[in-house]
């Protein structure tokens, strides 16, 4: 004989929902792959109007085609150089060896175009995109004019990467930075949204998280709800992870001791400007004003943008 708990099956339901929830906004690494893509995210299966990003991965000798239709693209090495041949012209992007040893060139490529990319000696590329309505011409993004800004202080010290933000690179609607966060630390902290436009204060902005950690370790990573219904989640992510955040106060990213703690932001919203305005969290902000007092982490910068040679440029 069995008995009904209606407690119990109602904690069950939300339990499920919760699931739901997680794996609808946390994709593990390989869950989003399509085709050629380790990482295929457009919109539409984001379910958002505008933010993009995908993870190509090219043998030696490999070689890609890009059609770029009504979004503008960043070529951004991950690990490897590559090539990207346009109508606009051909850049040869230097890369890296890993999103943990240095600052990379990139390449920009407009709506409306077709972009080859080839990589003699291989290796893994992210294209970070945004529907948008301008066409931009294609252009080369050195290394050394890559503005790296540390950011916090004490165990809330990171170092962020600002190759596409709002105010250092011209694009219509993509804005795309990376930030690595030493072992130990938080960073995305306080927690803060962009899911609503309050003219001066906030801007809407969808956002895509991708995760990289060094040496094979783990973070974890939170979203929680900004509204009712909002997104909730609360992730441990590893290598080749993504994060979709459509609304909510994001933070914090946190990075295992030992391993540096590396993500992608991509973001693009509605708004007429393009600009990057957040809100902190009203229960968390007060943690900014400790940031005078602590110096920053002695481990950054874990790498400043260093000369690389100029763009191979064909008109």
């Amino acid at each position: 004989m069995t008995t009904d708990h209606p407690d119990q099956e109602q904690h069950q339901e939300q339990h499920q929902e919760q699931h739901q929830e997680q794996h609808r906004f946390h994709l593990p690494s390989g869950s989003a792959a399509r085709g050629a893509y380790a990482v295929d995210i457009d919109p539409g299966r984001a379910g958002w109007d505008r933010s993009a990003l995908r993870v190509l991965e090219l043998e030696p000798g490999g070689v890609h085609t890009l059609v770029t239709g009504g979004s503008e693209w960043i070529v951004l090495p991950l690990t490897g150089g590559c090539m990207v041949r346009t109508a606009g012209g051909t850049f040869q992007l230097r890369g890296r060896d890993s999103v943990f040893s240095g600052v990379s060139d990139f390449a920009y490529v407009p709506r409306d175009a077709h972009a080859e990319i080839s990589s003699g000696a291989g290796g893994r590329f992210a294209l970070a995109g945004a529907k948008c309505e301008r066409r931009l011409p294609a252009r080369y993004g050195p290394a050394p004019e890559v503005p790296v800004e540390l950011r916090g202080s004490g165990t809330c010290s990171r170092q962020v990467n600002n190759f596409a933000a709002a105010g250092t690179f011209d694009c219509d609607r993509l804005i795309a930075v990376e930030v690595l966060t030493p072992g130990g630390n938080w960073s995305s902290y306080p927690p803060h949204k962009h899911d609503e436009h309050v003219p001066g204060e906030e801007c809407e902005l969808e956002e895509i998280y991708y995760f990289e950690v060094q040496d094979g370790g783990l973070g974890y990573h939170r979203v929680s709800p900004s509204r009712d219904g909002g997104t909730d989640v609360l992730a441990e992510v590893r290598g080749g992870d993504v994060v979709l955040i459509p609304d909510g106060w994001h933070g914090p990213s946190i990075a295992p001791p030992g391993r540096t703690l590396y993500y992608l932001n991509v973001m693009a919203g509605p708004g007429e400007e393009r600009a990057w305005l957040i809100r902190d969290h009203p229960d968390h902000r007060w943690i900014r004003d400790t940031w005078p007092d602590e110096p920053i982490d002695a481990r950054l910068p874990l790498y400043t943008a260093h000369p690389s040679p100029g763009p191979e440029v064909t008109p």
